[in-house]
């Protein structure tokens, strides 16, 4: 008994001794969706957030301090969100959480970071409700209120589209919020919206759907959903016959799409944080240092996650203290902050002020479009 009691101790001051904070480290956590079939979103934002935090550590870190970012796969989980979240939390001691994409999932963390006083940045979830949850929860893209006008009046003002169908996600809190605020906002325009019709993620035949929606003849098909499911849609309806256009949101943005969709994402446009064909002077350094680290050019979802990671920088920095509070205050002061996606302004309800790109799918390219300011 006493050599189990020493070796129990022992245990004890080993596991002490690895999980003690090193005070010379500024522990950040990101959860992610690393694997599964969205895995595209978290490794572009990984990859944003790393630049980032190594840019800052290269240059001396913040108050003598390195940045150290954990990132927690999440695997495209709800559930796994809040499992690893907690963890980020309860072991980690993350001062901020960064997170996710999706924004079923970010809405599965939001309760537990505002619970716990844990300030969350998602770099991308753009349903208004994730901030909604209370005044720790913070975003640093447009909401789809925004992002579904600035499609609605690129369909009907631009293209001239006057009928359009809509193929919503209905597991998606991203899908149904952007379809609905794009709907309200074509019908206020004096567009007519001939079909509503819904899948849910994972599925894979969509032919009952599209046959219904190729009879009502629509211009336009507006599918705000995630690649995985687009890409197959888009083949699916060009195999029904259908010849009008797909129309989008920023859940499109992945090489994959082409990949999936082939041909039949050709022509379709969609709403996105950034172009790599910006010629702002940040956005070419940006896309010039992300060349030289991964060798490929920046997405969408790595640049805004670039900008969210120099904003948090931003915040560290001009904190007085380096506690969660602190930082949750500074964050809520961020104004006009010239970032690779443009100019970005944190509002009253924690969401960013910030414009958007249209842009239209040419094989493995998206072709800049036109920009939409707020």
């Amino acid at each position: 008994m006493k050599y189990l009691l020493i070796t129990a101790a022992l245990l004890g001051l080993s596991l002490t001794a690895c999980t003690k904070k090193n005070d010379n480290e500024i522990v950040l956590g990101h959860f992610a969706s690393m694997t599964g079939s969205e895995a595209t979103f978290g490794i572009s934002t990984d990859e944003g957030l790393r630049l980032a935090f190594e840019e800052a550590n290269a240059a001396g870190g913040i108050k003598g301090k390195k940045i150290k970012l954990i990132t927690m796969d999440d695997q495209g989980k709800a559930e796994e969100a809040a499992a690893v979240a907690t963890r980020l939390i309860e072991q980690e001691k993350v001062l901020v959480l960064i997170g996710e994409v999706a924004s079923s999932r970010s809405l599965a963390v939001a309760p537990l970071a505002q619970n716990k006083k844990v300030p969350m940045v998602s770099p991308s979830s753009t349903n208004p409700k994730v901030t909604e949850v209370g005044d720790y929860i913070f975003r640093t893209c447009f909401i789809d209120p925004f992002q579904g006008t600035v499609m609605a009046k690129f369909a009907f003002e631009t293209q001239k589209y006057k009928k359009v169908a809509v193929l919503r996600d209905v597991k998606s809190d991203y899908s149904v919020g952007l379809a609905d605020f794009f709907v309200t906002k074509f019908k206020s325009l004096g567009g007519d919206v001939v079909g509503d019709v819904s899948y849910q993620s994972g599925d894979v035949d969509f032919k009952a759907q599209l046959t219904k929606l190729k009879s009502l003849n629509p211009d336009a098909i507006l599918i705000p959903g995630y690649y995985t499911e687009v890409g197959l849609i888009a083949r699916q309806a060009r195999e029904l016959g259908y010849k009008g256009t797909f129309l989008g949101g920023d859940g499109w943005d992945s090489p994959k799409l082409s990949e999936i969709g082939q041909s039949a994402v050709d022509g379709a446009y969609f709403s996105n944080h950034f172009s790599n064909e910006s010629t702002d002077p940040t956005a070419v350094e940006f896309m010039k240092r992300f060349q030289a680290k991964y060798n490929k050019t920046p997405d969408g979802l790595s640049s805004v996650a670039y900008d969210a990671g120099k904003i948090i920088i931003k915040a560290l920095e001009s904190a007085t203290e380096l506690t969660r509070e602190n930082i949750r205050g500074e964050l809520a002061k961020i104004k006009d902050f010239q970032g690779a996606t443009g100019k970005i302004s944190i509002d009253s309800n924690r969401n960013a002020t910030k414009s958007a790109v249209v842009v239209q799918v040419q094989g493995k390219m998206n072709k800049f479009v036109t920009t939409v300011n707020p």
